[in-house]
């Protein structure tokens, strides 16, 4: 007898399996607005060298002012990160004639003064992370995409080894405490470090709840379940843009975005361990009476199976806590899957994150942008899971990705005037990205065996945070070239979607067990 057979026999998809993902799902909000908090908590505004002995300008108006103290661009614009050594007094009869003398051009010297009409702080006003300390306030996205990709493989080896709910817990906790902690920093150092180790806690939240509500879900209902789990996602994008629009000081925003991972916490006591990882683990009687309850709440009050043939059950081989993430590359067909997955997952978050954080790029305001990009995810996910069901996990993983790469693409193309078009064209690439995102998370659940389901997950991950890691520093290339991060972004996504092409379907298949499932 399989687990799936089991399942059905208490009730395949019941009122039992409603609860347990409906409380998964209060974690997976709390994800995405620590994930794209970087947009908000990091934000920019216009900013402008603070001109000295002010006050002995009194006859002069502010615009006055600027024009004889800060440079203009060639588009009249105030240049932010320079300034005149000495005031231009003779801007004031013809503002037309810039100074061609370099030499009278100096970096800020007394600070920067920030235009807090849409923000009352951020991190770049609080510690001027602007112009030479740009790559700084870049930098705080890539430490809590560091402390993500530590998490992965942390929570994902743990989760396996001490099962689903445990580490689930101990990841809010550690997301709570941390959280917290950084919004009462003191200096950047502190922020980047436990923004860092905030990263490690929701790192394991997200690892976790998909493979934990996939595994009390039988066969029918597992996509809908997974769709379901990621819709959650898009939910907390919007609350996002909602909470950042009324919460404009960035400590308060941190506290706003953390705080709702106490309601978790206290809800997940309700929740059971995975029945499916107690029994490979052979944990044969917690598993009988979280099966028992489960049948009960499902109406199944003549389910009967005795702790022995669950034992029967269990896997023959050695216990699920002696893999390790080695065991993900010792046999042939377990290696190429990893190997795949880990390119897909790498183009996957690279790509997703790479539009994600580019809120302002595509001429819609910053909180429009987040929701619109939020809201546009939900009809992403209702198709795909159409697509999955009818074409498979394979083309439709493959095809999403590339398309999200081409209308990355697309948008190098376009011309900025035409920003209609672009933000339409940006959004199709996210509800793309959006699709592919969704996809992989339930295709690599169906792909690795119960015993190695959170290695693999972890290890996926892994290689996911590592594009989201790098994601925001590939923005530092404008320098280079004003284009170059979209052709980057629009490169490996269109590569690495082709690699998807190379795994195997997994629609209307059993979830394997243990290796020789695989192999």
């Amino acid at each position: 007898m399989k687990f799936e057979d089991l399942l059905l026999e208490t009730g395949g998809f019941g009122r039992f399996q409603i609860l347990v993902l409906f409380i998964l799902c209060l974690p997976r909000i709390n994800v995405p607005m620590h994930f794209l908090l970087h947009n908000f908590l990091a934000a920019t505004p216009s900013h402008h060298c603070a001109i000295p002995h002010q006050e002995a300008f009194v006859n002069l108006t502010m615009e006055e002012v600027l024009l004889i103290s800060i440079p203009r661009e060639p588009d009249g614009t105030f240049r932010s990160c320079e300034m005149f050594s000495q005031p231009q007094f003779h801007l004031l009869l013809n503002s037309s004639l810039q100074p061609e003398n370099s030499s009278i051009i100096q970096h800020c010297q007394h600070g920067w003064v920030y235009d807090h009409s849409q923000f009352t702080s951020t991190i770049s006003t609080q510690w001027d992370l602007v112009c030479e300390q740009r790559g700084l306030n870049q930098a705080t996205a890539t430490f809590f995409f560091i402390g993500v990709t530590t998490g992965a493989v942390v929570f994902g080896y743990l989760s396996d080894r001490f099962g689903r709910k445990a580490m689930l817990l101990l990841s809010l906790v550690f997301s709570v405490v941390f959280g917290m902690l950084s919004a009462a920093s003191i200096s950047y150092s502190m922020l980047a470090i436990t923004r860092t180790l905030t990263g490690v806690g929701l790192s394991g939240v997200s690892l976790i709840v998909l493979p934990f509500g996939m595994e009390w879900v039988d066969i029918q209902h597992r996509t809908f379940s997974g769709i379901l789990i990621s819709m959650f996602w898009s939910v907390g994008n919007m609350l996002l843009a909602m909470v950042a629009y009324l919460v404009r000081e960035w400590h308060w925003l941190l506290v706003a975005v953390t705080g709702p991972c106490l309601l978790s916490i206290v809800c997940l006591w309700w929740v059971p361990e995975s029945a499916r990882w107690l029994i490979a683990n052979g944990k044969v009687k917690q598993a009988h009476r979280h099966l028992l309850r489960c049948a009960r709440m499902n109406g199944r009050k003549d389910f009967t199976v005795s702790p022995e043939a669950l034992r029967r059950m269990a896997t023959d081989k050695k216990p699920g806590g002696s893999y390790s993430y080695i065991s993900l590359f010792r046999t042939p067909v377990l290696r190429k899957i990893s190997l795949c997955c880990g390119a897909v997952w790498f183009g996957v978050a690279f790509s997703y994150y790479g539009m994600s954080m580019n809120l302002t790029g595509f001429g819609l305001n910053m909180y429009l942008s987040q929701f619109v990009f939020g809201i546009i995810e939900i009809p992403a996910k209702v198709i795909m899971y159409v697509l999955v069901n009818r074409v498979g996990r394979r083309q439709s993983q493959a095809w999403a990705l590339i398309l999200t790469g081409l209308c990355i693409g697309a948008n190098v193309i376009i011309p900025k005037p035409l920003t209609s078009l672009r933000s339409v064209v940006a959004i199709m690439g996210k509800g793309f990205s959006e699709a592919a995102f969704t996809t992989v998370y339930l295709y690599t659940s169906e792909l690795y065996p119960t015993v190695l389901r959170q290695n693999g997950m972890g290890y996926a991950s892994f290689v996911a945070r590592l594009g989201g890691s790098l994601a925001p520093l590939v923005f530092l290339l404008d320098e280079v070239w004003r284009s170059l991060p979209e052709v980057t972004y629009c490169g490996v996504a269109v590569c690495c979607g082709s690699v998807a092409f190379l795994l195997p379907e997994t629609l209307n298949v059993r979830l394997p067990e243990g290796i020789e499932d695989i192999e």
